[in-house]
């Protein structure tokens, strides 16, 4: 961990943390390679055009064989879109902002100032805990990729459910802010 501004801190290259007035917060943003955000910028991009252009021709054809296939591509064609256009925004505009105030605990996955904001009573958090993470599972793998949100690093139970956070953190990383949250809780 290095020293940065008074009291501002850093984790790895992509977390920050801030302690003052009686506030923990960290700030996790969700990558430092722009050289994969322009490479996934590309695929969104050629992705997009590719649908509008199998869209266009869609109204040309005849047959109502290939026009059943067609629709059934656009539909995997709308979901990847949407799927790859909402990590794409993440990764450009996003982060994830976590602080302790007053005894809450709260979460924001910020998207461009927009997302949902959570707030848990710290009383009722229960098993923060690094989630585990089989190297083998293919799904694991796929969920680790660039072009997905996912594999969130950092995990605890609220009532009957279970929340995630820390989105591709590696395991040194995620344990350093594991360990700085748990401290800020009991603080």
């Amino acid at each position: 961990m290095k020293k940065e501004n008074n009291d501002i801190d850093v984790i790895g290259k992509r977390i920050s943390t801030l302690k003052a007035d009686g506030v923990s917060s960290f700030v996790i943003i969700p990558t430092d390679a722009n050289w994969k955000l322009y490479m996934l910028f590309t695929w969104f991009f050629l992705w997009t055009v590719s649908g509008f252009i199998i869209l266009a021709n869609y109204f040309t054809l005849t047959n109502v064989n290939t026009k059943t296939a067609i629709l059934v591509w656009l539909g995997f064609w709308a979901y990847f879109e949407f799927k790859i256009g909402k990590a794409f925004l993440f990764k450009k505009f996003g982060k994830e902002k976590i602080w302790v105030k007053n005894g809450k605990f709260n979460y924001w996955r910020d998207i461009a100032s927009r997302g949902k904001k959570l707030e848990f009573d710290i009383e009722l958090i229960k098993d923060l805990q690094l989630v585990e993470k089989n190297k083998n599972d293919f799904f694991q793998f796929m969920n680790e990729s660039f072009w997905v949100v996912g594999a969130e690093s950092i995990s605890f139970i609220y009532g009957a459910k279970t929340y995630r956070l820390g989105v591709q953190l590696n395991e040194d990383d995620a344990r350093e802010l594991l360990k700085q949250i748990r401290f800020a809780i009991k603080s």
